[in-house]
């Protein structure tokens, strides 16, 4: 395995538990009716790799799985992204 390759996976993994992390803090932050995170960052979040993490957390902290936007937006980011790693992947090979 490459160190391009390395990077990749070590930024995943930290998108991801960034992601995960945001939406633990936004949860905790609504039962006490404080400041919360705006819902772009936790959009952003995932778009920029943290797509499992947010989803992971949504459904383990039971935090905006009422929204349809996040109900439906979370896992098209999702998709989207695995898209675009398999186009990447066959434009590359």
């Amino acid at each position: 395995m490459g160190l391009g390759w390395k990077i990749l996976i070590i930024y995943l993994l930290l998108a991801n538990i960034v992601a995960f992390a945001l939406m633990a803090i936004d949860k905790r932050k609504a039962k006490k009716n404080k400041w919360r995170i705006k819902e772009k960052t936790l959009f952003l979040s995932a778009a920029v790799g943290g797509s499992i993490g947010a989803m992971y957390g949504m459904h383990m902290f039971r935090h905006k799985t009422q929204h349809k936007s996040f109900l439906f937006g979370m896992p098209a980011i999702f998709i989207g992204q695995v898209v675009l790693a398999v186009v990447i992947f066959c434009v590359l090979n």
